[in-house]
């Protein structure tokens, strides 16, 4: 298994995804309100994990630039799909990841990574690389599963087993005392930790980091 086999997984299911209604839709528009109280009018901002777009398309208005990014480029054709229903002159979307685009020149003002960081195979090597995307004093914004603090039959017999039959993509399971600690090993200080769920008592934090000068 691996990055493309991931990317393959999520070209299959894209459409399906897109259909799909937000499971906690109060919770999700409390995230996107704390969040775009943190963004600048002259913000670059780097999405990462966009899927078909819905976040970019509600946030990416009131910034300098906005690049949402996805390793599925079926999610991407759905985005650009919406965006040209409705364009939003800021917005730009493309299929890469971070690590990709650590190597590249351009550096970003936030990035946000919303249920994202549980999908990639090698959570330190991704949170180094947002780092390095990141402009000085940078914001790094995330809202991720913590299936280690989920119920153990979901974790350990269900999802192992959907991966298996190729119905679920691949999962990193680790306790959000955990991830806590892995952004703050990556070079961030944690600003703000909430939870904005309104159904169940899942695992969800949504983080605020600070690159560290």
């Amino acid at each position: 298994m691996s990055i493309a086999s991931d990317a393959r997984f999520w070209d299959r299911t894209s459409r399906k995804y897109a259909k799909a209604a937000i499971a906690d839709q109060a919770g999700y528009e409390r995230t996107l309100d704390r969040t775009h109280a943190l963004l600048r009018s002259n913000d670059r901002v780097l999405e990462l994990g966009c899927g078909t777009g819905t976040t970019a398309l509600r946030l990416a208005g009131g910034v300098k630039a906005y690049l949402a990014t996805d390793i599925s480029a079926a999610m991407i054709a759905i985005a650009e799909e919406k965006r040209a229903a409705a364009p939003v002159p800021a917005l730009a979307f493309r299929t890469t990841t971070a690590e990709t685009l650590a190597q590249e020149p351009a550096r970003f003002d936030t990035v946000l990574g919303f249920n994202y960081l549980h999908l990639v195979r090698d959570v330190p090597g991704t949170l180094r690389g947002i780092h390095a995307v990141l402009a000085p004093g940078g914001l790094f914004v995330s809202k991720t599963p913590c299936l280690g603090n989920m119920n153990a039959l979901v974790r350990l017999v269900l999802l192992p087993a959907m991966r298996a039959i190729g119905k679920a993509p691949h999962v990193s399971v680790f306790a959000a005392a955990d991830l806590d600690r892995e952004i703050r090993a990556a070079g961030f200080d944690i600003v703000a930790t909430e939870d904005h769920s309104t159904k169940g008592t899942e695992a969800r934090p949504w983080i605020v980091a600070r690159k560290k000068a």
